[in-house]
Formats: C-alpha cells, sequence, structure tokens
C-alpha cells in the first residue's frame, strides 16, 4: 500500500503528470515528528529502527529546460535503471540497511532512496553505511545510469525530499532563504562545498518586511547545484543565534527582462552595434541574393517562356489550336526607304561592335523612331539588355515609390522600402535618446547608388557567364573541325592506300603475318596505282611539313578573332530610355545618379550604355560624367518629304492598299513632315477605311486642341501654373506661323521676352518648339513636330483666339510703352532743372541736357504712337470678339 504522507502525495502527482513510476518495496510510514533544534530528520520505527533518504544523482539526464529532449531516454530506460540500482544497493546489510522505496525525479536527474538502519550512534552509523554503499558501487564498476558512463554518486539528505513538476528547471545558481536569522557565509560554505565546486556566495540584502533573507550560492557545474538543492533543502541550522530552516530553489541565470532593461539603459552603446549587426547582414546575406535577383532577369531565369516545355508546348500545342494567327511585329522604318536613319543605325552597331569606352548619346525629336531603332538593332544582334525607363521613374512621387520603381526595372531584389519611413522614426527616436541621429536613414541619393552598385556587380557576373558559355562554343566548334579534318585526311589515307587499322593487329599480329592486312598494300592490285600513291603520299608529306607553321599561324589569329568576337557578343547593354524625361520631383538626382553609373559602366567596360533622349542639351549631365572622354553622339532627325512620302506608299501597300496617290493626298501627306509618329498615325487612320486628307485633318485639329491646352492652359488658374506666360506663347507660335524659322536671339530682346530665355528653354521641353544648335549656341527656333507648323496657323487664323490673344499681348505691350513715357517725363521734369545752372563756354556748342531732352521727347512720341496704334487696334479686335464669329 501507498503512504498518505505529503512526500509520497507529491511524488504520486509528479508520476502522473510526467510519466509511469516504478516504486519498489514500498511500506507504510509513519508521519515524521522532528523537532527543529535536529539537524538532520530522521523517523522512528520499532525499535532502534530509523528511517532515512538517500540521493543518487546522474542516473537520468539533468532537464535544463523544456526544450531538452534528453528526459524521453531516461523515461525509457527507467526500469531498466531502478531495477539495477536496487539490486546493486540491496547487497548491503550494514547496520541492517533495508530498502523500502526508490522514487525517481528526473527533471534533476537523480533518484531517492528510502531505506531504514539500526545502530546507536546514529552520525557515525549512518557514514559507515554511506562509505560501504559507495565501496560497494565502486566494487562494480560504479551505479548504472542512462549514458553508460555509471559515473552516480551517493548522497546522504541532510534535509527533506521536495519533489515538484513545476517548470523550475536546474541551473547553476541555488537560492537559499533562511526562515529564520541569517547563516553566516562560512556555515553556509561548508555546508554546500561537500556537493561541489562553489564561484561565488553572495550576501542577504534588505528586504521588504514578511519577505524572507536569502542568499544565491553559484556552482561551478548545474550537476552540484542539483545535489546541493535535493540534499539540504529543509535543513535546521541551529547555532548560538537560533535556529534557521533553508528552503533552497533554483535561480535563473539571467533574471526575466534582464537583457531588456541593460539594452534600454545603454542606447549610446546598442544602437550603433545594431546599426553595424544591419549593415553587415544586408551586406552578407541580402547583396547576393539581390546580385542573383538581377542576373536571373538579365538571363532570363524566371521567364517562363524561355523554358523548353513552354516552348514545346507553344509550339506543339498552343499554336496549332489557336484561332487567331499571330500578330506581325512593327516593322520600323528601316531599308533603302528611310534614308535619313541609315547613319544613326551603322554609328550605334558600330558602337555596339567595339569594346566600351564612352557612353553612346541617342538623340532626336520625340516620335522620330528612336527607341524603335535601338529595339531593333538590339534584336538584331541577340544580346542580353537591362532597359532603364526614366518616364516611369519620374512618375514617382516619393522616395520610397522612386527606389521601388528603380528596383522592379533592375529586378533588384528584395526591396525594403517601408524600411525609409522607419529609419526617419529611429533616427527621430535616437535625437532624444543620445542627442544625435544614429545616421541608419540613407538619402535617395544612396538608395540609388546602391542598387545600382549591385546592378553593376550583376553585370559583371553576367558578363563572365557569357563569356564562358561562348569559349566553351568556341572550344566544341574547334574540337568539331578538327574531327571533321581529321576524318577527312583518313578517308584520304583510305582511299590512298596508306591508312593501317592498329585494331587488326589484336587478330593478325604485327610480325610478318600482318602483311596479310588490309592498309599495306593498295586497295587497286595493279602496279599502277603506285605512282599514284607515292604521288599522293609525297603531297601529304610535303603539305604537313611545308604548311605546318602556316595553318598554326592561321589557326591562332582565327582563334584570337573568334575570342575578340565572342567578347562583343557577351557585352550586354544598358538602355536608358526618355533621360531627362518631363516632370518628376526628383529628376536632377535620378539623373545625376544615372549619369555617373553609365559613365562607371562604359569606363569599365562592363557593358555598351546607349543613353536615348529628346534633346541634345540633355548630354550635360553625362559629359559632366565622363569629363576625359567625348561622347559618341548620335543624332535622328526628320525625313524629308520625298522619304516620308515613300515610306507611307511602302506601308500601306504592306497593309493592302495598292492604289495610287492623287496629287491632293500627296499634299496633305506633306503636312505631317517626317515625324515617323504622325507618319504611323495616319496609316493607322487609313488602314481604317479614313481617307488620307480625312486622316490629316484629323491628326491637325487634334493637335490644335493638344496644343491650345499645352501652350495657353484650359484657364487662367492653369495658365499661372506654366513656366511660361500665355503672351510669350503667342508670341512665339504667330510668328512661326508666318515664317519657317525664328532667329533664337532675335525672339529675345523685344517684349514680352525681355532677353529671358527660360521660358524658351521650358516650351522647348514640353516640344511646343524645337532649338537648334550652330556652334554650340542656340541658333533657330522650329516647331516641336512639322505638323506644328499648320496646327500654328489654324491657331492664329482663329479670329476669336487670335483677338482675344492680340488683346492680351497688346494691353502688356502698352503697359510696358506707359511705363516708358512715366520714366520719360520723370527725367524730362528733371532736366529742366538742371539746364537752369549749365553753362555754354562757347556759343556754337550745344548743352548736354537738350541733346537728352532730345533723345527722350523722340523716344517718348515713339512710345506715344505704339500706344495709340496699339488702342486703336484693340479696338478693332473687340468690335471682332463682339461678334462671336
Amino acid at each position: 500500500m501507498y503512504s498518505k504522507s505529503p512526500l509520497n502525495l507529491a511524488a504520486r502527482n509528479l508520476r502522473s503528470l510526467s510519466h509511469k513510476t516504478r516504486r519498489i518495496y514500498t511500506s507504510t510510514r509513519v508521519s515524521p515528528d522532528t523537532p527543529l533544534a535536529e539537524t538532520v530528520s530522521t523517523s522512528k520505527l520499532d525499535g532502534d529502527s530509523q528511517e532515512r533518504w538517500l540521493f543518487i544523482d546522474s542516473v537520468f539526464p539533468i532537464r535544463l529546460g523544456i526544450w531538452d529532449l534528453r528526459h524521453y531516454i531516461g523515461i525509457l530506460r527507467e526500469e531498466n535503471l531502478l531495477e539495477r540500482l536496487h539490486e546493486r544497493l540491496e547487497t548491503v546489510k550494514t547496520h541492517d540497511f533495508h530498502i523500502h522505496e526508490l522514487q525517481p525525479y528526473q527533471k534533476d536527474g537523480g533518484v531517492f532512496v528510502r531505506f531504514t538502519y539500526t545502530g546507536r550512534d546514529h552520525q557515525t552509523a549512518l557514514e559507515t553505511l554511506q562509505t560501504d554503499l559507495q565501496l560497494e558501487a565502486t566494487k562494480h564498476g560504479g551505479l548504472p545510469s542512462w549514458s553508460g558512463l555509471n559515473n552516480c554518486n551517493i548522497w546522504l539528505v541532510k534535509g527533506e525530499p521536495f519533489l515538484e513538476d513545476m517548470y523550475r528547471y536546474p541551473s547553476g545558481i541555488v537560492h537559499v532563504s533562511f526562515q529564520g536569522p541569517d547563516v553566516p557565509e562560512e556555515a553556509l560554505y561548508s555546508l554546500f562545498r561537500s556537493c561541489g565546486r562553489i564561484q561565488n556566495i553572495t550576501s542577504p540584502t534588505p528586504v521588504p518586511a514578511g519577505t524572507l533573507r536569502s542568499s544565491d550560492i553559484l556552482f561551478h557545474r548545474v550537476r552540484s547545484a542539483t545535489i546541493a538543492r535535493n540534499t539540504i533543502h529543509g535543513y535546521t541550522f541551529s547555532d548560538g543565534d537560533g535556529i534557521t530552516r533553508l528552503k533552497t530553489v533554483y535561480q535563473r541565470p539571467i533574471q526575466a527582462h534582464a537583457i531588456r532593461d541593460w539594452l534600454t539603459s545603454h542606447p549610446r552603446i546598442v544602437l550603433p552595434i545594431i546599426f553595424f549587426l544591419l549593415g553587415t547582414l544586408t551586406y552578407t546575406i541580402f547583396d547576393p541574393i539581390r546580385v542573383l535577383s538581377v542576373e536571373g532577369k538579365m538571363l532570363n531565369w524566371f521567364d517562363y517562356r524561355e523554358y523548353k516545355l513552354y516552348k514545346w508546348l507553344r509550339a506543339n500545342a498552343l499554336d496549332r489550336f489557336s484561332l487567331t494567327s499571330l500578330a506581325l511585329e512593327d516593322v520600323s522604318p528601316q531599308g533603302d526607304i528611310w534614308k535619313e536613319r541609315k547613319d544613326a543605325e551603322s554609328a550605334v552597331r558600330s558602337y555596339l561592335f567595339d569594346l566600351p569606352s564612352t557612353v553612346a548619346f541617342v538623340h532626336g525629336p520625340q516620335g522620330s523612331g528612336k527607341s524603335r531603332m535601338v529595339e531593333a538593332i538590339i534584336r538584331d544582334t541577340g544580346r542580353k539588355t537591362l532597359v532603364i525607363d526614366c518616364a516611369e521613374l519620374n512618375k514617382a512621387t516619393s522616395d520610397m515609390r522612386l527606389v521601388s520603381a528603380l528596383a522592379q526595372q533592375t529586378g533588384y531584389r528584395p526591396i525594403f522600402a517601408f524600411l525609409n519611413s522607419v529609419n526617419n522614426m529611429v533616427d527621430i527616436a535616437t535625437v532624444g535618446l543620445i542627442g544625435q541621429k544614429a545616421g541608419f536613414k540613407s538619402s535617395l541619393e544612396d538608395q540609388l547608388k546602391q542598387i545600382l552598385e549591385v546592378t553593376g556587380t550583376a553585370l559583371k557576373k553576367v558578363n563572365h557567364s557569357l563569356r564562358t558559355s561562348a569559349q566553351r562554343a568556341v572550344k566544341a566548334t574547334q574540337e568539331a573541325e578538327a574531327r571533321r579534318a581529321e576524318e577527312a585526311r583518313t578517308r584520304a589515307r583510305i582511299r590512298a592506300g596508306t591508312w593501317h587499322d592498329p585494331r587488326l593487329d589484336c587478330i593478325a599480329g604485327n610480325g610478318v603475318i600482318s602483311e596479310l592486312g588490309v592498309g599495306d598494300e593498295l586497295l587497286e592490285g595493279d602496279d599502277g596505282g603506285l605512282a599514284g600513291f607515292n604521288v599522293i603520299e609525297e603531297d601529304v608529306v610535303n603539305l604537313s611539313d611545308g604548311g605546318e607553321k602556316t595553318s598554326e599561324e592561321l589557326a591562332r589569329q582565327q582563334h584570337r578573332h573568334a575570342e575578340d568576337v565572342q567578347v562583343m557578343r557577351t557585352l550586354p547593354i544598358v538602355v536608358i530610355k526618355n533621360y531627362a524625361a518631363r516632370g518628376g520631383v526628383y529628376k536632377e538626382e535620378l539623373l545625376g545618379v544615372l549619369a555617373h553609373w553609365a559613365a562607371s559602366l562604359a569606363e569599365n567596360q562592363v557593358a555598351h550604355v546607349i543613353v536615348v533622349s529628346d534633346n541634345r542639351e540633355d548630354a550635360k549631365l553625362l559629359a559632366q560624367a565622363l569629363p576625359s572622354k567625348p561622347l559618341n553622339s548620335i543624332a535622328l532627325h526628320d525625313a524629308d518629304a520625298p522619304t516620308a512620302l515613300s515610306f507611307v506608299r511602302r506601308r500601306l501597300y504592306d497593309a493592302g492598299i495598292t492604289s495610287d496617290l492623287t496629287p491632293a493626298q500627296k499634299k496633305a501627306i506633306e503636312h505631317l513632315g517626317g515625324r515617323t509618329s504622325d507618319l504611323e498615325r495616319l496609316i493607322h487612320k487609313v488602314c481604317s477605311n479614313q481617307g488620307i486628307e480625312e486622316a490629316v485633318e484629323d491628326i491637325i485639329a487634334d493637335g490644335v486642341g493638344e496644343l491650345r491646352k499645352k501652350a495657353f492652359g484650359e484657364d487662367i488658374d492653369d495658365a499661372k501654373s506654366l513656366s511660361w506666360s500665355r503672351e510669350q506663347a503667342w508670341t512665339v507660335l504667330k510668328q512661326l506661323a508666318r515664317r519657317a524659322e525664328l532667329p533664337y536671339y532675335e525672339v529675345l530682346l523685344d517684349v514680352p521676352f525681355k532677353g529671358d530665355e527660360l521660358p524658351l528653354r521650358v516650351m522647348e521641353h514640353a516640344e511646343i518648339i524645337s532649338i537648334s544648335t550652330r556652334h554650340g549656341r542656340p541658333s533657330t527656333i522650329r516647331p516641336g513636330k512639322p505638323v506644328f507648323k499648320y496646327v500654328f496657323e489654324r491657331l492664329v487664323n482663329d479670329p476669336v483666339f487670335q483677338a482675344t490673344q492680340d488683346i492680351a499681348l497688346n494691353d502688356k505691350v502698352i503697359s510696358s510703352a506707359e511705363s516708358t513715357v512715366r520714366t520719360c517725363e520723370s527725367e524730362l521734369s528733371t532736366l529742366q532743372d538742371l539746364s537752369k545752372t549749365e553753362r555754354s563756354f562757347w556759343w556754337f556748342r550745344r548743352r548736354a541736357t537738350s541733346e537728352r531732352r532730345e533723345y527722350l521727347l523722340k523716344k517718348m512720341r515713339s512710345a506715344q504712337t505704339k500706344i495709340q496704334t496699339l488702342e486703336k487696334r484693340n479696338a478693332e479686335l473687340k468690335r471682332v470678339l463682339a461678334k462671336g464669329v
């Protein structure tokens, strides 16, 4: 029967919650009634028999936490270990030693042994009994344990066993509480030292009322701590000051929130370390992944259309069952009919087939076919290309969106754009904590540079990978050619009868009998073939001797040429489209970073870089990034009238429209000029069953509405947001409607510009006008597109619109003239006062004030005449507006 003592009830609960426990030799136990003055707890039984406890350590693995899975080994071997342990201990009969119970305590890795003994001197009897038990264990090689090392020790329990199943896992620190007066440090050391080496003992500290004072004992090993906790818990210590009962419990090596409290209290140390670790993590883990991601984008690793399975399915299934034929690719205006583009195309091709030393800058008006030409050339070369579209990047309204857009175009992943806002908050917090910014937040320029640097590293790897593959291909080709040449020589020797198959030696031998094998005699049996054989043999010898050096040199030259060609073909191409496109809050920073990155790629011969822009003035940033080398500037212009007409006729013929063009249709096509985008738009309209004259009229009408909105704004508020005034735009448009081009500096002299070049530059970027240069300076002003000349004429010939804009312009000129009149009047008044004091020494000499007065009077008269003329003109224009025509 199980006894109902508190110790047995705790043990029973522990077994039910953790694992099955084997109890051996149970007996009824009397509840102890031990006085506090006793130094050890004993239980008196019948006669002189006494009951005590032993603790055997290291029988099971010590469980250091909930994650420690070694205790399952102890559970599996528990029954076997307890049986062997009982058999080993019951052989001792000193002082009538008798085992009543084995109680495993797997959390602390030990076993409690309840036993009885007899003896008059209990202390001597216990010491003798403990010594005999250890000798018996040593005689049999030690006590059994879970690890098989048999290094268990037997300890006498000085206090009372306390078995619990709480989450109090063993540690190297034993917390000793005093139920009574404090125990001196020397006494604690003497009491606990037998369990193992002690590293430190803390002194009791003041505690709140109602709380026990305590000391912490730090052991060198956890095993020593488990022995101390299970053998001394409940021990009663007595000295002259009183009686103290000791309570032991494990103390965690690191208290809860200790690390957190230390980190929060030392931000000057912690924050730099955290930032360093995060930076190291980025460079060691994320940057290689990003390089691999960019490389995969360049080499189409993630494009399912490049997989062989998809190509097979497309060729054998999808294309066959498709109800509609594949759309033909848009043919770019190449060939003989587009003569203006030949030079530009040949310049781009020559740049791509040479080692890069500078950047190719392709510029021309919008719609001239720059991007289409570059795409067609790259498609012909079949080289790997990375395209960065500045127009899409300029649409970003924040740093995070711009960085994300650039990362998406380059394949830079993973990208943590949201951390930019978090970093800003961290900087604000660190200012309050340590008085300065942590510097964790990177500027936009640094973020863009980081993305482009990683992209440059990926481009180098792409170049190396492609070059390695090309070298293998060249080597395989050369080996195949060598095999074909060797086979040709072998066939020639067979025909000549000089070839000997060494495999015949295995059959016929290599002596006289080998004469019977084929190869030593001519295949023809006649003697006449001998002369032919000799001639062929001499030719072969002469060819091998005399042409050996020549063939080797030729082979080396061909090998070097093949390597040079492969080096050119393996270089990737970087295309930066819409460079310096309109708009964009971060335009200047983006263009500057791209310019320096493109220059570094070209100078280091990492890739060919082609920059496409609508204006040649946008090359200034690239020229600054390449100060020692000139740009390879490639210009595209609009086609002339005959070429544009031939292009339209050819495209219409390809579309199935074979009728000849009438003179009226040719004249209508000439209105569009040679801009590719306008000609393509005309062809699409004509293919939609619309007449050529009607299609051209629609294009001009659409241009009128577009230009009116772009140059003058929809209303007054919209006009205020423009970088030029309506009067300035009207002055340029009105003059271009009458003349093909305008002198640049002549336009700047008069009202409403007065020498201000900024409005003209902004209108050029808006593609309202185009400014041509000569000797590096602005020369002439032309319409932004050829069709704009007729658009300007439509606007100027609109009576109501013309009257509105002329009135506004005249009012501004009148205001300027009136200001001139007032200035002259003020100066004339001043001159009248000066003339009274002025003297003339010679009667024939005129006074200075008189000359100045005449000049001012003429200027006033001219300004007044202009005012009167413009006011009359305004009156006429107002009558036009009154009619509402």
